[in-house]
């Protein structure tokens, strides 16, 4: 009974930290933590005088300045459904720093082998938290191959810089 008991407790908790929807439509890929963006990958030496090269990802640029994140955990289900929950998304240079500085709303873009499904756009709280929870643009193929989650800034409804990314969890 006692072993009963503790087998449900186990399954609840698993069920409450990857939710509902991602146990009823099947997980398809999971990150757990953040990575702030550099804008800075390198210095080309080759150039007079050295210039700095952008820090791109899957063609999309860096946010101009350094922006750091506390805590990121996302899952995105077979069926396109995402949910995101951010913290401490905020500037880690410049006067504006531990603000958000102008960014307003933020979106995810989960690259699937090169090819982008974006969210919608959500504010971006003063302190830098967020959370996203609704349908990607298209169906990502499952398996995901090489994924690659991406929080951008989302001015007007157009997805631009990348700020930070997701950590994958295998």
């Amino acid at each position: 009974m006692k072993k009963n008991i503790l087998t449900i407790i186990a399954l609840t908790s698993v069920a409450g930290f990857i939710g509902p929807q991602a146990m009823a439509a099947g997980l398809l890929v999971r990150f757990d933590g953040g990575i702030g963006d550099d804008p800075v990958a390198g210095i080309d030496t080759t150039t007079t005088p050295p210039s700095p090269i952008r820090n791109d990802v899957e063609g999309v640029t860096p946010g101009g300045r350094i922006w750091v994140i506390k805590d990121l955990d996302a899952q995105i289900t077979q069926n396109g459904h995402i949910l995101v929950k951010g913290k401490g998304l905020l500037l880690a240079a410049t006067n504006a720093i531990g603000g958000i500085g102008g960014v307003t709303e933020v979106g995810a873009t989960l690259y699937c082998g090169g090819v982008a499904y974006n969210s919608g756009p959500v504010p971006l709280k003063s302190n830098g938290d967020f959370q996203i929870d609704g349908q990607l643009d298209g169906l990502p193929p499952n398996p995901c191959a090489t994924p690659i989650l991406l929080i951008r800034n989302d001015p007007g409804g157009t997805l631009g810089a990348w700020f930070a990314a997701g950590i994958l969890k295998e």
